[in-house]
């Protein structure tokens, strides 16, 4: 089957929300937020693939976790994609443009550990945290103090997630009750 060609567009000034930030420092954060978005897409997608493939005597738990942390990573999505468009860049256009961004590695193996699954979105959800403070520095250098506060927000959910998978990789014989 025949893929399909992008639909190429032609930019303009008709997507310039109006905002009192300088045009480069939009430039700057709406790429970073693209990025992030698309980060956050591989991601999700990486957490329902090892939600839907885990296995194993903590089957229900480690199941219902990794569906908690994949529904919280989708309800940020929409959020970061129209912060870029408030302050007047543009947002995620395509799954190809998510896949030229991201900085999520794919997992599609047959099977992976349920040990391995939590140890991989552990590093993958630390990493996006190290990922967003950069962002950060750069929203607060811009004085885009919303977008500063939103990545609080987010790194701190980033943080929580990372904490849970670390706290469900340990083996009790390593300080665990």
């Amino acid at each position: 089957m025949a893929k399909a060609k992008p639909i190429s567009r032609i930019e303009s000034g008709r997507l310039n929300t109006p905002t009192d930030l300088d045009p480069n420092d939009v430039k700057k954060i709406s790429e970073g937020l693209a990025v992030l978005t698309s980060d956050l897409f591989a991601l999700y997608i990486k957490t329902k693939n090892f939600h839907w493939h885990m296995s194993g005597p903590n089957f229900r738990d480690y199941h219902l976790l990794l569906d908690e942390q994949g529904e919280q990573i989708f309800g940020i999505i929409d959020d970061v994609a129209e912060r870029a468009r408030k302050i007047g860049g543009t947002a995620l256009r395509s799954l190809g443009q998510a896949q030229s961004l991201t900085r999520v590695a794919d997992n599609d193996a047959e099977y992976v550990s349920p040990l391995d699954m939590l140890k991989e979105l552990r590093d993958d959800n630390k990493a996006l945290t190290a990922n967003m403070r950069e962002l950060h520095e750069v929203t607060d250098e811009a004085n885009d103090v919303s977008t500063t506060s939103l990545l609080e927000e987010w790194i701190d959910q980033s943080e929580e997630r990372t904490w849970f998978l670390y706290e469900s990789t340990r083996d009790a014989t390593d300080g665990g009750h």
